[in-house]
């Protein structure tokens, strides 16, 4: 494929997404309410929300995996799970708010594309762990450490989410990105 041809191939694309999901917002009233006095903040304040549901129980299972508070049993912090759960739909829903009403601000950002391969990278751990390691887990006691491959799938899955977290902070520092970005 011709250099040109490449270019204008994805301007193309650029344009097209930009413009379906500027399109959706319209439509649905995303846009409407995130351009509001009040739509941004009261979104932002409810992905941060999400977000601290989700690293207050995932975060705090994957340290217990590392073996910090040892004497606390792995069964009674998989209980705080669903709040997670709970947090990471909250942040897909609010996430999702903040690309149809923006799309150029984050479709082609370096740290907005980092920030979703890190979920995707989270999201196949947990996968990964639940068909492998959740088992064994379930029988460690307390005090004790569970199985190498489950430590290290928390490591993992803890070092996924700091990036997700640290992606998600550097999003607004690399504004606008298509000046730049030498892959966009």
């Amino acid at each position: 494929l011709h250099p040109q041809c490449f270019a204008r191939f994805q301007l193309l694309l650029r344009t097209r997404m930009v413009d379906l999901l500027l399109n959706f917002a319209q439509v649905s009233g995303v846009y409407a309410f995130m351009h509001s006095a009040w739509g941004w903040p009261i979104i932002e304040s409810l992905h941060f929300t999400g977000m601290c549901l989700l690293i207050g129980s995932v975060g705090v299972f994957d340290l217990r995996l590392l073996g910090m508070a040892r004497r606390v049993p792995l069964q009674a912090l998989h209980q705080l799970i669903p709040f997670g759960i709970a947090g990471f739909s909250l942040n897909m829903l609010s996430g999702t708010m903040f690309l149809v009403s923006a799309p150029d601000q984050y479709l082609f950002n370096p740290a907005f594309q980092t920030k979703m391969l890190m979920i995707i990278l989270a999201g196949m751990n947990m996968l990964l762990f639940y068909r492998t390691a959740m088992g064994a887990v379930r029988t460690v006691p307390a005090g004790a450490l569970p199985a190498p491959r489950a430590r290290l799938m928390g490591g993992i899955s803890l070092a996924c989410w700091s990036m997700v977290i640290i992606c998600g902070r550097l999003i607004t520092y690399y504004r606008p990105p298509y000046h730049w970005c030498f892959w966009c």
